[in-house]
């Protein structure tokens, strides 16, 4: 062993190289119709943060995917509800891959998608890549959150909206991917409950930026963006307490307005704003909606956690036993609840919208 290999790369067990994101989208090319949905999302998104559209748009799904046939499943009547909802809600899909941990636990889709700590990250990338092109083949726009700064490059084409995490919205890495991205990004408050790291995240990533990536072959590169102006903030509470109430989005839009921003807020029904309980997400949603149906003009956007069946399990060694269509990370609506929570948000807020006009 000579000096070199003391001083570097100590700790790596190997190396194994992962195919370039042009590699990985070859296999799994953009077709029109996709092509068409993500287009078509993120233009109504953006539409509705700069107010030429005065609906609201609902990021609404599993907390993670670890089921594509189950995840799929929940897709389809999603789309079918979007229809319906249209005139005031525009529904895109939580398609989320990746899981930030406090600690250690299941990271994801992405990085272990067998769920057996056999971490075929290549493998997860293709299935990723492969169900959200799925998806915008039905129509239907997918959000996710951007963890890994290096998966955009596989997948950015395929997403409308992106989550910027509370965990990571005072990453310097992560303000910089944003700059960078091709979508409307929203930057969650920090775990504390604290608003700067959201503002300052929104700030930073409106900038142009210069930092090191890989571009689609793969290669090591220089990285120089423009800056993202559809950047805005999601409330999900912090330290335990809910920051969804009137008084809260009135501090929110303070807050906004002195760091020259515009006060658009999407509202997180899940996490500390439901203290974690997903059945206490209906009641989060529906103090929102009165909140617009009585004027409020700052709320653009609300979170949903939902899926097929409700709460959520720990992942059993024995995987044939895992319930079908429930989350394994946090608890989740069930699709009754996800529907009659979808009609009454539409219900409840369309005359006031109809009255939204640009500032």
């Amino acid at each position: 062993m000579n000096s070199e290999t003391l001083l570097e790369d100590s700790r790596i067990e190997n190396f194994s190289v992962m195919p370039a994101p042009a590699d990985i989208k070859g296999e799994a090319p953009m077709s029109e119709a996709a092509s068409a949905a993500v287009r078509a999302g993120r233009e109504a998104v953006r539409a509705i943060l700069e107010r030429s559209d005065p609906r609201l748009f609902v990021v609404v799904g599993p907390c993670s995917m670890h089921d594509p046939v189950a995840c799929m499943e929940y897709a389809r009547r999603l789309r079918a509800l979007a229809d319906e909802l249209s005139p005031s809600l525009l529904l895109v899909m939580r398609v989320y891959f990746e899981k930030p941990r406090t600690a250690v636990g299941w990271k994801g889709y992405i990085n272990d998608p067998f769920m057996d700590d056999s971490f075929q990250i290549e493998e997860g990338m293709r299935r990723a890549r492969r169900f959200l092109l799925d998806v915008a083949e039905l129509g239907l726009p997918a959000a996710t959150e951007a963890l890994d700064p290096i998966s955009p490059q596989y997948l950015g084409d395929l997403i409308s909206w992106t989550a910027i995490g509370a965990r990571t919205s005072e990453s310097q890495t992560h303000r910089e991917m944003s700059s960078g991205l091709s979508t409307p990004v929203g930057f969650k408050n920090a775990t504390d409950g604290d608003l700067d790291a959201a503002i300052n995240g929104i700030i930073s990533a409106s900038r142009p930026h210069s930092f090191l990536g890989i571009n689609r072959y793969g290669r090591s590169s220089i990285i120089r963006t423009r800056g993202n102006p559809h950047g805005h903030m999601v409330l999900r509470g912090g330290a335990g307490r809910p920051n969804y109430d009137s008084v809260s989005i009135a501090l929110a839009e303070q807050a906004l307005t002195k760091a020259g921003l515009p006060a658009n807020i999407v509202v997180d029904c899940s996490h500390a704003n439901s203290f974690k309980k997903p059945e206490m997400q209906p009641l989060v949603l529906a103090d929102v909606a009165g909140q617009i149906r009585d004027g409020n003009r700052s709320i653009v956007g609300v979170m949903i956690e939902s899926h097929l069946n409700a709460g959520n399990q720990s992942i059993p060694k024995d995987l044939s036993q895992l319930k079908y269509g429930c989350s394994v990370t946090d608890g989740c609506v069930d699709w009754a609840t996800t529907e009659q929570m979808l009609r009454d948000l539409a219900a409840t807020v369309s005359d006031a919208l109809k009255h939204r006009v640009a500032a």
